[in-house]
Order: structure tokens, then sequence, then C-alpha cells
């Protein structure tokens, strides 16, 4: 599961988790260790929230549209020394192949649970998020994520895929 505030509401319903944090998309690099390789092309690029689309540029040669192939988008993101995002996943993919990112809150269109169970679930406990690219830009990435793929790879509950559950 992402994080430890996932893991409580799940508790206070009564499901058993194990405390292994994790988003599963910070196993690409073992999933696909040929694959997707970093770049750095680019200074920096921001991968917008579906609900920030309409306040950014689109077509800017630093925005990483979350829309279209998800591979196309890794490489994409996968070109930037620094990504700023207000994508969750834009700030996961980033952090999981070691390029520094940061949040961006450019509007109160969700909640910051998510990203915080996120940072919190990779060891980070007090990340600051910046509420414009231009101050994510000078604050550069949030600290190195804490994070063993091992642990998250042996709690996947694959039996329920494989028929011998």
């Amino acid at each position: 599961m992402r994080g430890p505030r996932t893991r409580e509401v799940l508790r206070r319903r009564g499901i058993a988790v194990p405390e292994v944090f994790g988003d599963p998309a910070l196993l690409l690099p073992q999933l696909f260790p040929n694959r997707f390789r970093p770049t750095a092309k680019k200074p920096w690029v921001f991968v917008p929230n579906l609900h920030d689309l309409s306040l950014i540029d689109r077509g800017a040669d630093t925005v990483v549209s979350p829309l279209g192939s998800w591979n196309r988008r890794i490489d994409a993101i996968l070109e930037a020394e620094l990504v700023l995002a207000s994508s969750l996943h834009g700030i996961i993919v980033a952090e999981a192949f070691g390029i520094p990112a940061r949040y961006v809150r450019l509007s109160s269109g969700e909640s910051e649970f998510k990203y915080r169970d996120y940072y919190e679930g990779t060891g980070r406990f007090a990340v600051e998020f910046a509420s414009s690219i231009d101050e994510g830009r000078e604050m550069g990435g949030a600290a190195r994520l804490n994070f063993d793929y091992r642990a998250l790879m042996s709690a996947f509950p694959i039996d329920l895929w494989s028929g011998n559950s």
C-alpha cells in the first residue's frame, strides 16, 4: 500500500494489512530493467495532474501531459534533471529512477492525503510543497526516498492472480 495513512484507514475498517509501504510504480526499474533510462536532456519538466491541465500551457516543451501512452509519459519524465509535478505518479516515476522531484500544488482540486501518504510511506514526513512551478524549480527535489523494492515485491498478493488462493 502507498503509505501509513492508507494503512490506518484500512485498519480502522478491520482490514489486516502489512506495514510495507510504496506505490507499485516505484517498481518500474525492476519490472522493466532495460526499457526505461534517464537521459537528462532537459533541466526540468512539469507533469500536471488532470485537474490542473487547464491551468498550464499544455504545448510548452517543459510540460509532460498525463494523457497518452504510459510508456511515452515515462520516457518524457525521464528526460528531465528535475521533475516538478502536481501528478503524484509524475513524482513517483521520477523518484523511482533517481530523478529529484517536487510536488507543486497548483490548485486545491485534490486532497493532500495521497501525496502525504506517499511521502510518509517512503520515510519523508516534513516535505514542503511548492505553490508554483517557479517556486518548485527554486526548491529543487524533495529529500531522497527511503524505499526497499524487495519488501514491496514480497508483500504483493500474487496468489490472488495465480489461481492458488
